[in-house]
């Protein structure tokens, strides 16, 4: 099988010993795998991987690994492409996890701010009552001094 596809049909075959997804590096017997150029009227020029152990000996129509290179390719960009989406997702994820928390510290921020204002303000006010509380007081005083004096 020297430099020629053993695959005629233009699709690369699932072999007895499993598809192999994205481009193969060895074959299930442990040989690598090479990179060859099709030399057949189907498929001309067209570059597949194969089992160098396979190419060796010319086998065909074996289960050694035998793969066109595009559909290798494809099936890694297939797989690049999801595990970008997944990163994708963890990222937005960990940055809505990382808002929350910067809202949730700036929120208990603002809360300790206006609690100390409140405090503030409340102090005030109790004093201004107490204030008003002796004001009163001295006034009902007077009131009943002098009406005891008239």
């Amino acid at each position: 099988m020297s430099n020629e596809s053993g695959n005629s049909s233009g699709v690369s075959s699932g072999r007895a010993r499993g598809r192999v997804v994205g481009v193969p590096k060895r074959c299930w017997c442990g040989e690598l795998v090479v990179s060859l150029m099709s030399k057949s009227t189907a498929n001309p020029y067209r570059r597949y991987f194969r089992c160098a152990f396979a190419v060796e000996r010319k086998l065909s129509n074996d289960n050694h690994t035998y793969k066109w290179v595009d559909e290798a390719l494809l099936d890694e960009v297939e797989a690049l492409s999801f595990r970008i989406g997944r990163l994708e997702q963890t990222i937005l994820a960990d940055r809505v996890e990382e808002e929350k928390k910067k809202f949730e510290e700036l929120e208990l921020k603002l809360e300790t701010e206006i609690c100390a204002r409140v405090e503030d303000v409340v102090s005030e006010a109790k004093c201004e009552v107490k204030k008003m509380l002796v004001v009163v007081v001295l006034g009902c005083l007077i009131m009943v001094v002098l009406s005891k004096i008239i």
